[in-house]
């Protein structure tokens, strides 16, 4: 035996920290021959064979000890060659394969600085597992970031789930441990053993995962992500040359388990759900969809807010290659896709992220800054480079492997403020003895530089609830780099604005009126959310006073008023039907509904009507950030409740007028000024017969007349139905 005892020991108890230093095979110390060492229990005999030069013998391997360690010397070999193990059971049968211990790491010494320095921009490539074809052996390799661990193992069906045959190499200084393993194929499960930083022994899932197995197993899934046929190049090419602050964006959200399902039990999958959401979204008539966090997520009531694998989508609904068909199939359809991202915290699961070598690696050790009080989640440590590394290279990704059109950051607000939900000596002033979590902002500069250098056409949207300056603004001028910003500050002033009885309203009509004297401080979206129809909140339509017909009368004049005001729009699913329940999770929507009565379909109809408005008029998009896209004509008449404003085309080719009337009155002769003369045709009317209401209006239009009035040069008589949005189009 060459080995030495404690070498032997280190490699029978998987204590080495490099076990490719003794195992495969290596030339002998005086250059006479070689060696070859393979950790094999069960095997009975052993020997090698050369696997391209044929002429040189094999090599009997001996027994070295009851451990299962092998070693042979060859006199004849004056380098190390490729070879094959030739390993015989103890019921006799034989199998031949290449040795783990016998390829050069997978990862260079480039790759492990720049993932060292964060700049690793597609680290996903490089760590996790990936299948490959190394030498003509196709196999998988393994790759995972634990600098504190003591031993790190692959372990798996492929060897008894035993972390003694496949313990990988620490590579230098990097923290990052390697093998690659002939023959573990796609479809195969995994975890780490982690021997951690105390002695303890750990199994992990892979931060890097591509595909998991259901909770509460949760054993990584080695997966190809990169094989998916797409056909949505013509989607793909287009998104890259638009404007998207100049172009429609209605998003209609979705939580997948529960948008429809198979039974009251079972949800359907990715590609259940492409046809009937395909034709639906289509016909109503919205842009893009947006999905609550599809990230694989052990515990469902998160909604997936609580990610345990930031790499995979979630297996609930199929396969990574099923969400995949799933955005193709969206994209054909001329629809895009967003999803929520949750960079800010992840949860304690011990299998999972949390003190993932032992030590707090992906989040802050003290819990002042490192852990969330509200949720009970830990908060990442993104002034560390690897950390930091992970969350850029997620968000590339989730745009490139799936060909995510957009980004909605979750909870940045959390993000920003070191004391965000802490009390008084709860938290940690940065090195300026201010709030602000300096590391946090200069990773959500970082990632949405990157997001729209290297993915041209996506956009990242923020959900942001506080007054932080220039957050829809370039970092080089300061600002965090966001496309866009959920308008919270709109959402609740319009929501406790139709909230009240229509009698109260005329106190506090500024709640509908204060949000242009900020609107320009950032690229708003108008967000009607999930967030909105839970937890006691109640849905849409239980928010609106009076009985069914003026609960309704409300909600279409809140939806069309959202349509025509600056911004981008988002609501909710169930919402554009009049969803009467809280939203729950673990059931369908109540699709039941469309049959009971005309308010539901009527609503639904609206919905659709505006969105074909809304394609229809550039007026009501093309000029949503410019000044001259949007202006008051009266905002005063608090008495009678009516508010009327012009949407325009930034060209000033395309002019709308809206109308509001947000009480259940009907007003005649009620003059308005108008910019312009001529015939403004009325092209949406919510009062309709078609959406449930009363069927008054202006028998298709208006004509101006040189009557100035509201600092306008003409002015017409309009007909304003009861608890109604009016839509005005000017043809001249």
């Amino acid at each position: 035996m060459i080995l030495t005892r404690p070498e032997l020991e280190s490699l029978t108890q998987a204590k080495h920290r490099s076990p490719h230093q003794l195992l495969g095979m290596h030339p002998l110390d005086d250059g006479s021959g070689v060696v070859v060492r393979a950790f094999l229990p069960n095997a009975a005999a052993v020997e090698i064979a050369p696997t391209h030069e044929k002429k040189k013998p094999k090599i009997k391997l001996e027994r070295l000890d009851d451990s299962g360690l092998y070693e042979g010397v060859s006199s004849g070999a004056q380098h190390v060659y490729a070879y094959d193990l030739i390993i015989t059971d103890y019921q006799g049968h034989v199998r031949r394969t290449r040795d783990a211990y016998s390829f050069l790491p997978t990862l260079g010494a480039t790759d492990l600085h720049l993932f060292g320095q964060g700049d690793e921009r597609r680290i996903y490539e490089k760590l996790g597992a990936q299948l490959r074809v190394i030498d003509g052996v196709p196999g998988t390799s393994f790759a995972v970031w634990a600098p504190n661990a003591q031993r790190v193992s692959v372990v798996g069906e492929f060897n008894g789930w035993d972390g003694r045959y496949h313990a990988l190499r620490l590579l230098g200084a990097s923290g990052v441990w390697e093998i690659f393993i002939p023959g573990v194929g796609e479809g195969a499960l995994y975890k780490y053993e982690i021997k951690d930083a105390h002695g303890s022994i750990l199994l992990k899932t892979d931060p890097y995962g591509f595909f998991f197995e259901p909770a509460p197993k949760n054993a990584s899934i080695v997966w190809d992500n990169r094989k998916f046929k797409w056909t949505d190049a013509d989607w793909m090419k287009q998104r890259g040359q638009q404007d998207p602050l100049r172009a429609r964006m209605s998003i209609y959200e979705i939580h997948l388990g529960s948008w429809m399902k198979k039974s009251a039990t079972e949800s359907l999958s990715y590609r259940d759900i492409a046809a009937p959401l395909v034709e639906y979204v289509k016909r109503l008539g919205f842009t893009h969809v947006e999905f609550l966090p599809v990230s694989e997520h052990a515990f469902y009531p998160s909604w997936g807010y609580q990610v345990t694998g930031f790499y995979s989508p979630t297996c609930r609904y199929g396969t990574p290659d099923d969400f995949q068909f799933l955005v193709n199939a969206l994209h054909e359809a001329g629809i895009g896709v967003f999803i929520d991202w949750v960079p800010a915290h992840f949860p304690r699961d011990e299998w999972a992220l949390a003190r993932f070598d032992g030590t707090a690696l992906y989040e802050h050790e003290d819990p002042r800054k490192g852990a969330h009080q509200d949720w009970g989640t830990l908060i990442f440590n993104f002034g560390r480079h690897e950390v930091k590394n992970f969350l850029n290279a997620n968000a590339i990704f989730w745009c490139e492997r799936f060909h995510i059109d957009g980004l909605r950051v979750d909870a940045v607000a959390s993000m920003l403020y070191l004391d965000y939900s802490r009390k008084a000596g709860e938290w940690v002033p940065n090195q300026y003895g201010g709030r602000e979590h300096i590391e946090a902002v200069e990773f959500l500069k970082s990632f949405n530089h990157l997001v729209h250098t290297e993915c041209p056409g996506v956009v990242t949207i923020a959900e942001e609830s506080t007054a932080w300056p220039l957050v829809t603004r370039p970092p080089y001028l300061g600002g965090l780099g966001f496309s866009f910003k959920w308008n919270m500050g709109w959402m609740h002033d319009t929501l406790n604005f139709f909230g009240r009885e229509t009698v109260h309203r005329k106190y506090h009509q500024n709640d509908l009126t204060f949000a242009m004297l900020y609107h320009h401080n950032e690229n708003f979206v108008l967000p009607l959310s999930h967030d909105e129809v839970v937890h006691g909140k109640h849905s849409l339509i239980g928010r609106m006073p009076g009985d069914d017909w003026q609960a309704f009368a409300n909600l279409r004049t809140l939806l069309g008023y959202q349509w025509c005001f600056p911004g981008k729009k988002l609501l909710f699913m169930g919402c554009e039907f009049g969803q009467r329940g809280e939203w729950n999770a673990n059931a369908a929507l109540d699709w039941w509904l469309l049959d009971q009565g005309p308010f539901h379909r009527g609503l639904q109809q609206f919905i659709a009507d505006l969105n074909l408005l809304y394609q229809a008029e550039p007026a009501l998009w093309d000029g949503d950030y410019a000044v001259e896209g949007f202006f008051w004509l009266d905002c005063t008449d608090h008495q009678n409740s009516v508010m009327s404003f012009v949407r325009q085309n930034r060209a000033g080719t395309n002019h709308l007028l809206v109308i509001l009337n947000l009480t259940p009155v009907l007003r005649t002769n009620y003059r308005l000024g108008l910019p312009l003369g001529g015939f403004w045709r009325e092209v949406l009317n919510s009062d309709a017969v078609a959406y449930g209401g009363s069927n008054q209006g202006n028998l298709g239009g208006v004509t101006a007349q040189e009557h100035p009035l509201h600092n306008q040069s003409y002015s017409a008589e309009f007909t304003i139905p009861p608890l109604n949005v009016s839509v005005f189009r000017h043809e001249g």
